[in-house]
């Protein structure tokens, strides 16, 4: 039997990265020791305190039941203190922090709470899939904000025209930023505020990569500035910073009635996170620093390892301040697919096309430092001796 599809399924963009995959498995099938470059998914175990918090909680019978779909409130006080220690950041932990099973739950499921048909997102290109696939699946029209090298891969907003922005309900901004490593500044900001006054647009602010940063950087919460919460919320959650990315636990915090809503449309189709999870969160969010300091030097490390490789092949990046991913131009006579292919093809090494992440990520790919050094090292020694040196 075949059944037809809804329209917002169809409307959906195919998976892009098909092709890659498949060529994957095929090198893999030849014997191919296949090292992957490409997936954004912490390598590095979760800290052990965590996991022993987890194994306790889950010892008491009282965690073994639903779970309350907004989050236990020691849950949103821990987050609520987080935000008060680590950007100076007051939040009411009843009515401005709601969890989620993830903060990718949380971003599909916003443009439900907000977007009708027909409506208009500003959505980063390039930029994380899913800012656009909730929105698309709510039935709005995403409109793609390019972010460019020459603009420090922040979105122009003057450039937006003045049509859009008044049929716009909402905004996704993402910094440090995925796939560019890109960070934004306090001017960036107070614009973003600005033009969501100006123009009636909730701000939704994807920060999971606030605690990935190096050479001392601190980077910013959007909530930490004035008239933020009057207009917009901040994704984030314990899958980067603690290395939690399969315990998918996270939360969305700032704008009270739309905290709520967010609350309120969970409560009608999931039964929120299992409650031994959460405790294990809070004492990642209560715990000391000490390991998060860690994990910032192991990705420091690589992350000078690979950019310092890459220049000496031909390229002239400069060291990402932030996030777990190096953003490369692709080599003159490449796309990002054929470059992405070749790699794998000549090397075994499986990078990411940028065109995985909008129409503005041609011309680029994404490289994860996601790999331990010596493995990290081996990629790049193949690239360099079976590629050579590559002009742009």
């Amino acid at each position: 039997m075949q059944f037809e599809q809804a329209q917002r399924i169809k409307n959906l963009p195919p998976y892009l990265f098909a092709r890659i995959e498949k060529l994957i498995d095929e090198k893999r099938a030849a014997g191919v020791d296949v090292i992957s470059l490409g997936i954004g998914d912490p390598d590095m175990p979760t800290p052990g305190y965590i996991i022993e918090e987890l194994q306790k909680q889950a010892e008491n019978r009282v965690n073994h039941q639903y779970p309350s779909s907004v989050g236990l409130p020691a849950y949103r006080q821990a987050v609520a203190r987080w935000y008060g220690n680590r950007f100076g950041v007051e939040l009411d932990a009843a009515s401005e922090v709601v969890s989620l099973i993830g903060s990718k739950e949380g971003i599909a499921h916003i443009s439900f709470c907000y977007l009708n048909p027909g409506d208009v997102v500003l959505v980063p290109d390039p930029g994380y899939p899913v800012y656009a696939g909730g929105a698309i699946l709510a039935g709005a029209e995403p409109y793609y904000m390019p972010l460019t090298a020459e603009k420090g891969f922040l979105p122009d907003l003057s450039a937006i025209p003045a049509a859009v922005a008044r049929r716009a309900k909402m905004m996704f901004i993402n910094y440090p930023n995925n796939p560019t490593g890109a960070v934004a500044d306090e001017e960036f900001y107070r614009q973003v505020i600005s033009f969501a006054r100006e123009y009636n647009i909730l701000v939704c602010h994807d920060a999971a990569y606030s605690e990935m940063a190096y050479d001392g950087y601190k980077p910013l919460s959007f909530l930490q500035f004035p008239g933020a919460k009057e207009v917009g919320i901040e994704f984030h959650s314990v899958s980067k910073t603690y290395n939690m990315t399969g315990w998918r636990i996270g939360w969305a915090a700032g704008h009270a009635q739309v905290v709520e809503a967010l609350g309120r449309l969970k409560s009608n189709i999931d039964s929120g996170q299992f409650q031994a999870v959460q405790y294990a969160a809070i004492q990642g969010l209560t715990g000391p620093r000490d390991a998060v300091l860690q994990m910032q030097k192991v990705y420091q490390e690589r992350r000078d390892i690979l950019v310092d490789a890459l220049n000496s092949m031909g390229w002239q990046l400069e060291k990402p301040r932030a996030t777990f991913y190096v953003w490369a131009p692709v080599p003159a006579g490449h796309t990002s697919e054929s470059f992405a292919e070749l790699v794998l093809d000549k090397a075994g090494v499986v990078i990411t096309p940028g065109t995985g992440y909008g129409a503005n990520g041609a011309g680029f790919c994404r490289i994860a430092l996601t790999v331990e050094k010596e493995r990290m090292m081996e990629a790049l020694e193949r690239m360099k001796k079976n590629i050579g040196t590559v002009k742009f």
